[in-house]
């Protein structure tokens, strides 16, 4: 279907909403196969019955999935295009995992306290570690996406 109104194509743009898709969804996947499935140290909801928490997990797990599909897709009609900037999507990578980490890390650890990272230990040393490698993941990725802000698309080769 054709229209005169189509959206102008932005490759930096693109690139970079692609890459934060495919971060989040690496973020969620690590955290729910990681400390969900194989410390078991919590779930995703821990306020309730352990098949509450399993449930919720399932619905988290799907979450990452559609966040990495969806990214991938993007990615697909980058390469498609031939408007793939690869450093400024790696760090789009960068932002989305660092930037979901921190949010898990403050607004569901802390604000919400949906879960913490562990229970019955001193959470200062977890929490720490868990932020602190969120900002540097959000400040490596800033950094590219910064760094790429003029990048065109590489040469047809």
């Amino acid at each position: 279907m054709n229209s005169s109104r189509t959206a102008p194509f932005r490759p930096r743009r693109r690139n970079l909403l692609s890459g934060v898709f495919v971060g989040i969804g690496i973020a969620a996947f690590v955290d729910e196969v990681v400390f969900h499935q194989l410390l078991q140290w919590h779930h995703f909801y821990d306020k309730s019955t352990t098949a509450a928490g399993l449930f919720s997990d399932g619905l988290f797990h799907a979450f990452g999935w559609f966040a990495v599909v969806a990214g991938l897709f993007l990615f697909a009609d980058l390469r498609r295009h031939r408007a793939l900037i690869p450093a400024r999507w790696a760090g789009s990578v960068l932002l989305g995992t660092g930037g979901f980490q921190l949010y898990d890390g403050t607004v569901q650890h802390k604000l919400l306290t949906l879960h913490q990272i562990r229970y019955d230990v001193a959470l200062l040393p977890y929490d720490l570690t868990w932020n602190i490698a969120a900002v540097l993941m959000l400040a490596a990725g800033a950094f590219l996406v910064f760094r790429t802000r003029d990048a065109e698309p590489l040469p047809r080769s």
